[in-house]
């Protein structure tokens, strides 16, 4: 990452102090520099400090370069080793190496033909600790910087992860309420179109019949649209991270609320025998409720295509085993009339999918001139 340029300005400006310094030191110290030296030094420090910005671009010759001035000048040092320092803070340690080691030659040589404050051997030892402490301290920076992209990386991957699972409990949420939906409306509204259709072909009924045909069909009527108002307001009500609000969604039926469901079939002048097997055994609730999905579309399907005819529905099971749902109808042989209610085509395959997800599996089909629609669910023991 490169700095601004104020970082940069900055740095400029406290190198060349530190430059000033060692032209300073240079001048001051004995024997006395000649003035070609002392033209050469300040001719080193200007043109480090000029070149200093144009290290980002060029950061291993550049830094090369400074640490060969060092056999010149002094006043090179501060450069190449902020130079050096710059080059490993990047991920290039063979190159800062090989850099400290031309910054460390230049300084014997340097040591070889101007004055130095300590004999030769531990200028060489002090300039090889100090270079490689700064290939050490850039190191340490490049390691730092890496664990915090890392962190800031994983925080990102965490909020999307975050924002993904948000994003899928919606999707799940919705498509859960659009599966009930399906099943309660699809019920109602077919209840109300085989009423319907009972007025329309016997206008001649006897008025008792004809005014609880009108009221079935008013009830229903409201019935489904309490339902479809609870479902919008759930919609409604949904939050940004995939869950209910505020709102108390009324129970959902088991199989403890078969009857009603039969006697309302029945009402509608179906014909529905019921075989129940489960000798009074407490069904759970998670699997009772798609047990009477599965009944209830079954009677849905039933009255949009097959008419008046019988519909048997069978219940067995035993817990540690599985809830066995068996429902059959006759297959009339040629269509009086189209079917009442127009079905979508896909409650079908939505119970497929929730009998699938409580681990269960449905078959359908026609067998023998029947449609069979079984369902087999595990009964936890």
């Amino acid at each position: 990452m490169a700095p601004s340029g104020r970082a940069m300005a900055g740095a400029v400006v406290v190198l060349a102090a530190l430059v000033a310094l060692a032209l300073y030191g240079e001048w001051a110290s004995e024997p006395r520099p000649s003035s070609s030296l002392l033209a050469l030094d300040i001719a080193v420090g200007v043109l480090g400090c000029i070149a200093l910005p144009l290290l980002p671009r060029f950061p291993a010759a550049g830094a090369a370069v400074l640490g060969a001035l060092g056999a010149v000048s002094a006043v090179a040092t501060p450069l190449a080793g902020t130079a050096l320092l710059w080059l490993a803070s990047r991920p290039r340690l063979p190159v800062s190496v090989a850099v400290a080691a031309v910054g460390v030659i230049a300084q014997v040589i340097r040591g070889l033909w101007r004055p130095i404050p300590m004999p030769l051997e531990w200028w060489f030892v002090f300039y090889v600790a100090v270079f490689a402490a700064i290939v050490g301290w850039g190191a340490m920076a490049r390691a730092r910087r890496a664990v915090i992209e890392s962190l800031r990386e994983r925080a990102q991957r965490a909020e999307a992860d975050q924002a993904r699972r948000a994003a899928d409990a919606r999707r799940a949420e919705r498509a859960r309420i659009a599966r009930e939906m399906h099943d309660v409306l699809a019920h109602r509204l077919s209840l109300l179109a085989t009423f319907a259709g009972a007025l329309e072909y016997h206008p001649d009924a006897p008025p008792e019949q004809l005014a609880r045909a009108a009221t079935e069909i008013r009830t229903g009527a409201h019935q489904a649209l309490e339902e479809l108002r609870e479902v919008i307001g759930v919609l409604r009500d949904n939050t940004a991270d995939g869950t209910a609000g505020a709102r108390t969604e009324r129970p959902q039926p088991t199989l403890t609320d078969l009857a009603h469901l039969i006697e309302e079939s029945r009402d509608a002048g179906m014909s529905v025998h019921v075989d129940d097997g489960l000798t009074g055994a407490a069904v759970p609730a998670g699997i009772g409720r798609t047990a009477y999905r599965v009944v209830q579309e079954a009677l849905t399907n039933a009255r949009k295509h097959a008419g008046r005819q019988p519909v048997r529905i069978a219940l067995s099971g035993v817990p540690g085993g599985h809830l066995v749902i068996d429902v059959r109808n006759p297959v009339p042989g040629t269509p009086s009339a189209p079917p009442a209610a127009p079905g979508s085509g896909s409650g079908i395959i939505g119970l497929t999918e929730r009998v699938g997800l409580a681990g269960g599996h449905l078959d359908h089909g026609v067998t023998a001139g029947e449609f069979r629609l079984r369902a087999s669910l595990p009964w936890p023991a």
